[in-house]
């Protein structure tokens, strides 16, 4: 069984990182696959999808991390042919990559203790992101002496 759906996120960009692990969560409580796999998936080139502890700290040390990588101060030639000055945005999002897959049991994510799905928006201004959730697995057991 495969079910799509998908989750509208408001940022305000700039490297911000939005915990969506409820969000995903329900999306697999509520759908009829009991086990398998969720798989998420940011359309855009400038937005990216991982797992981190969800708290300032790690936070922090994320974004920190992106700017000593590609930092927003330097020239991209990216900006020099559009103007959108949003270059770093781009190299930001194709490093952490535009999806993830966490495995599921009895409708439950398998996810670490200190592990939460977020996604960032690498980009220079404010946006409503898409992010299609994908479950896919088995349904609900079938009934004792019959078809479910």
């Amino acid at each position: 069984m495969v079910l799509t759906q998908e989750l509208r996120v408001a940022t305000r960009g700039d490297g911000e990182v939005i915990d969506i692990t409820d969000d995903v969560g329900a999306e697999v409580a509520k759908s009829a696959v009991q086990d398998g796999i969720v798989t998420l998936f940011v359309p855009g080139s400038t937005a990216g999808l991982t797992t981190i502890e969800y708290e300032s700290g790690a936070v922090h040390d994320l974004q920190e991390m992106f700017e000593r990588i590609a930092s927003a101060r330097l020239a991209y030639r990216h900006n020099l042919r559009w103007g959108d000055g949003n270059g770093h945005a781009h190299v930001r999002a194709a490093l952490l990559g535009a999806s993830l897959t966490v495995p599921f049991s009895r409708k439950r994510l398998l996810l670490g203790t200190w592990q939460q799905i977020v996604m960032v928006d690498f980009d220079n201004r404010p946006r409503e992101r898409r992010v299609v959730v994908q479950i896919m697995g088995d349904g609900p057991a079938p009934r004792e002496g019959g078809a479910a």
